[in-house]
């Protein structure tokens, strides 16, 4: 199987993430990012074929274990199944796939990764949002779906907020979620509430490109660094908040992982 065949699940969605906040000052920004879509069947099979990617070492793009789920050098399909069936979901895991940012010369740091499971019918049957923020705790909000969903059409999911991720947001929130799932396209669209009042928008819509070795070049010198200045945007952006007198929220520490079910 030669990487980026139409065989594999595996690929790279260049475009665009955008924030859009509404209240109490309105602020907006966005950025080109690109985000890799890894089918955790696939990840040896992508190290194998491709110079530029490797697994749990250095190169150019890379992607290692402990960067999601409970931080182990653990695979994380393993982890994704323990996580499934520690919630009483039996529904047999015949594949997953998880969006998130790689190591770019050994570094890398997720706002936001996402796992899609799927049945036997090639069907979503359960999501999984990952949450990290800059103090070093992720938090996971697992919703199953009411029905598998097959093909692009939307998936609407929501929860209550958990977790602690910016200090220019209250706890008291809700998220609403909404998913266009992997195809030619991608869309991934989070509006947070408080009070049944819309307070953010965030929103990251990609294109398909094949996890090749050429892609992977086109990639890097199109978005050099891109997941340092992922880093450096969100404080960068918390900056110019601050400057705009945005209230500061006290941080609750939330603990190193965890996890919240939603049932949808």
């Amino acid at each position: 199987m030669k990487a980026g065949s139409p065989h594999l699940h595996s690929a790279i969605y260049a475009g665009q993430v955008m924030h859009h906040r509404l209240r109490p000052k309105r602020h907006r920004f966005a950025y080109r990012v690109s985000s890799f879509l890894f089918d955790l069947d696939e990840l040896e099979t992508l190290a194998e074929r491709n110079r530029w990617f490797s697994l749990n070492r250095f190169n150019l793009f890379s992607f290692c274990f402990r960067d999601v789920g409970a931080g182990l050098d653990q695979h994380p399909r393993e982890y994704l199944q323990s996580l499934l069936s520690g919630q009483g979901i039996n529904t047999p895991l015949q594949r997953a796939s998880l969006l998130c940012y790689p190591r770019i010369l050994g570094y890398a740091f997720n706002p936001l990764a996402v796992y899609f499971c799927y049945d036997s019918n090639d069907a979503i049957f359960a999501i999984v949002y990952e949450v990290s923020n800059t103090f070093g705790e992720r938090h996971s909000y697992l919703i199953p779906l009411a029905e598998p969903r097959t093909g692009s059409r939307p998936i609407h999911q929501h929860s209550d907020k958990q977790f602690y991720v910016s200090p220019f947001m209250s706890m008291e929130q809700r998220y609403h979620f909404r998913v266009n799932p992997p195809g030619q396209q991608i869309t991934l669209a989070i509006r947070q509430f408080e009070n049944e009042q819309p307070m953010l928008t965030a929103m990251f819509q990609g294109e398909h490109r094949p996890f090749t070795d050429r892609q992977l070049l086109k990639t890097f010198f199109a978005l050099p660094l891109m997941t340092l200045k992922v880093t450096a945007a969100i404080h960068w952006e918390a900056l110019k908040l601050f400057i705009k007198g945005v209230r500061l929220h006290a941080r609750t520490p939330a603990g190193k992982f965890g996890l919240s079910v939603q049932d949808n």
